[in-house]
């Protein structure tokens, strides 16, 4: 699997076998900035110049948590090794 995220709102799950688009993931209301897979790849932690970060089941492209707390876009968001923490980097410092 692959996941893109765009200016268009969205992020995108795909297929990289063949080439499908098996989930789009919409919520967020600003351009997506990042968007990561968890180590174990059930997850995906999406982030936006919205504010947010969210947090999706990549199995069935629901988001499943909403983080908020920045003042400024969130530029960057990675999942801890374990799974079990999201680091989120915003403009707001």
């Amino acid at each position: 699997l692959a996941v893109t995220s765009s200016v268009d709102l969205t992020t995108k799950i795909w297929s990289v076998e063949s080439g499908e688009c098996l989930h789009t993931l919409q919520g967020h209301r600003g351009e997506v900035t990042s968007g990561v897979f968890s180590p174990d790849g059930s997850l995906v932690l999406t982030a936006s110049t919205d504010k947010i970060a969210k947090i999706w089941c990549a199995s069935s492209g629901k988001c499943i948590q909403t983080l908020t707390g920045h003042r400024w876009g969130v530029i960057s968001a990675v999942f801890s090794p374990d799974s079990t923490l999201a680091l989120t980097a915003s403009e707001d410092r």
